[in-house]
């Protein structure tokens, strides 16, 4: 069974899922968005003849907007091939319930205000410092309506792809391909280190891992991608809330 299904999504409903495709498509897929976001990297660079080309782009703390913008969306591409793979050739099926959208979504945007929250604190009493890297690269070149841009990138966009693929194909494939019951467990820690890793910040590994676990939680709890994405949202909306908070007052 493949494809979009009626109905609740429970990976009772179709039949377990052999893992080494789905994790061979995404590492095929992650490697492939990166090649190509610096391919439209290198387009940017031509277009705008940026000086110094890419070596140079690669060297910045702080790139152009349109680099980091089009970096993302080279990436986005290489998560939509995974998710094509692993609903049309890998047998993992959509249910339309898994986008519909309730009212109690806004409690789950409260949710990931309060992770973001909790974090915070979390790396404030470890002592952990210089955490600002991650924005710095995503909005230090940005202003204006790129600031704009990039804010419904990050707090929109990556919450909707990233959701898709982590908790909507990784956590379910993972949950579908296991018996017994540690496998949403298992299913949890594996697609929430994924994608801690897979944003290739060391230092916000602990932190993005909890979330992780959270999205996780709230998948295995409500069977909505819309309910992780709403928590994804309020954690990433905090973040670009400050930050427009001290750029007004900088």
């Amino acid at each position: 069974m493949s494809g979009i299904i009626d109905g609740v999504d429970n990976v009772a409903d179709f039949s377990p899922l052999r893992p080494g495709p789905l994790f061979l498509a995404a590492v095929v897929g992650f490697l492939g968005g990166q090649v190509l976001a610096g391919i439209l990297e290198g387009v940017g660079v031509a277009i705008t003849h940026f000086p110094g080309g890419l070596h140079r782009l690669a060297g910045l703390s702080s790139p152009p907007w349109w680099a980091t913008a089009l970096g993302i969306v080279g990436l986005w591409i290489g998560f939509a091939g995974i998710i094509w793979f692993a609903q049309q050739r890998g047998g993992l099926p959509t249910s339309r319930a898994t986008w519909r959208v309730r009212a109690s979504d806004l409690s789950m945007v409260v949710l990931g205000v309060l992770a973001q929250l909790a974090v915070d604190a979390a790396y404030a009493l470890a002592h952990v410092g210089h955490l600002n890297a991650p924005v710095q690269r995503i909005f230090g070149g940005a202003h204006g309506a790129s600031f704009v841009l990039m804010g419904l990138i990050t707090v929109v966009g990556s919450p909707v792809m990233e959701e898709w693929l982590f908790r909507g194909v990784i956590f379910r494939g993972l949950r579908a391909s296991m018996t017994g019951r540690y496998a949403p467990v298992i299913a949890a820690a594996v697609s929430a280190a994924l994608f801690a890793l897979a944003h290739g910040e060391a230092r916000q590994f602990a932190g993005l891992f909890a979330l992780g676990l959270v999205l996780a939680e709230v998948y295995r709890r409500t069977e909505r991608l819309s309910a992780c994405v709403a928590v994804h949202l309020g954690f990433n909306a905090l973040a670009y809330g400050v930050l427009v908070v001290q750029r007004a007052h900088g």
